[in-house]
């Protein structure tokens, strides 16, 4: 199967999942997708399943999020006749079901920790032990396919997920990126959406005007994928000339829309040392001036790493100076840390050590370890 005609876009960003898709495809090893919610996960997914040689095993997919344990539970590995309330008779869980295929486990984020160690002993072992049963009922085969939209570094850090498990799942890691991250790819799912929705409702593709695709262009795409599908419907059902013009857009992107001339100015005047000095000695909160950005990709690694650098001049070498400096609590220490390691921007502190402190008006941190 020829994944381009898959995957919807010409740009680089999806030029690399594609990529992974078809390293992933090629193998039975599990797989962790990320992204943020709409962005087409499910879709990776599939295409993984579909070019892999289970292609005819059964693909089985379901929603972690929102599930009570003992339900999840029961769905993935069947229950016993009277094992529960309502557990009327056996039924076999769909990990049993999916022998030979895949199962797709969408916002595993959300699993209590309860429910992680019995998915991380079913990755382990392969072994299936119905709910009300006294020993293992059966060994399967099956590849375990995991997605979420949760920054699973972050929940580690506050003990809300296992690190075994991530590392049990994460053998190949698919990051699909936002829609705002491929803005080029927009013009070409509008116009496949559009004649999708008119081919259902039987009207004639419209013509989106210039500037209607400004503004498109434009919008964040809070929802992705997802709601620009959602946004081309609800255009097909209003559009009355032929041509999609910028009174007939959604309120929320009429009002909202960012010219990507103006933030692309905005981004090249966001230098370092003004993010530095709004933390020191302006007291805002890191997260909230440099992660998210950088998290958005308005913020360079290596802008990052200016940033950082800079810090530990400041703090003289000690990361726990440098958490006080950027005005995070202690308790974020280990986050701040696993943030730096993940990134490649965690640098050795024994060179800062000797360093002259720069002049800044702050006289909060301390030098100490």
């Amino acid at each position: 199967m020829d994944l381009s005609r898959e995957l919807i876009g010409s740009s680089a960003a999806i030029r690399e999942v594609e990529r992974e898709i078809q390293c992933a495809a090629r193998t039975d090893a599990k797989v962790l997708i990320t992204g943020e919610s709409g962005v087409g996960k499910e879709v990776v997914a599939r295409l993984v399943h579909a070019n892999s040689r289970r292609a005819q095993g059964r693909l089985v997919t379901m929603n972690c999020a929102g599930v009570p344990d003992t339900l999840l539970e029961s769905e993935l590995f069947g229950h016993m006749r009277g094992s529960f309330t309502d557990a009327h008779r056996d039924k076999r869980g769909w990990l049993e079901l999916a022998h030979g295929g895949t199962v797709f486990m969408d916002e595993v984020g959300e699993m209590s920790l309860r429910m992680q160690a019995i998915l991380l002993r079913f990755l382990e072992s392969g072994e299936i032990q119905p709910i009300g049963a006294e020993r293992v009922g059966a060994v399967v085969d099956v590849r375990v396919i995991a997605a979420t939209n949760r920054d699973l570094f972050n929940s580690m850090a506050v003990k809300t997920f296992r690190e075994d498990l991530y590392y049990r799942m994460n053998v190949i890691h698919v990051a699909v990126p936002s829609l705002r991250e491929r803005r080029e790819d927009i013009p070409v799912l509008l116009n496949y959406f559009l004649r999708t929705h008119s081919q259902h409702h039987r009207v004639e593709t419209p013509i989106v005007s210039d500037d209607t695709m400004t503004r498109l262009m434009g919008y964040a795409w809070p929802g992705n994928v997802r709601q620009l599908k959602n946004v081309s419907e609800r255009l097909i059902v209003r559009s009355r000339s032929g041509v999609i013009t910028p009174d007939q857009l959604p309120r929320e992107i009429s009002a909202q829309w960012v010219d990507p001339a103006s933030t692309s100015t905005a981004t090249t005047r966001r230098k370092p040392d003004a993010l530095f000095e709004r933390m020191i000695p302006g007291g805002e909160s890191f997260w909230s001036v440099v992660y998210e950005p950088f998290m958005a990709r308005d913020l360079t690694r290596e802008e990052l790493r200016v940033i950082i650098r800079r810090g530990l001049e400041h703090a003289r070498g000690s990361y726990k100076a440098l958490v006080q400096s950027f005005n995070l609590d202690e308790k974020d220490y280990k986050r701040f840390l696993n943030f730096l390691r993940k990134y490649d921007c965690h640098m050795p502190f024994q060179r800062f050590r000797a360093l002259p402190v720069r002049p800044t008006s702050d006289r909060r941190v301390s030098s100490s370890l």
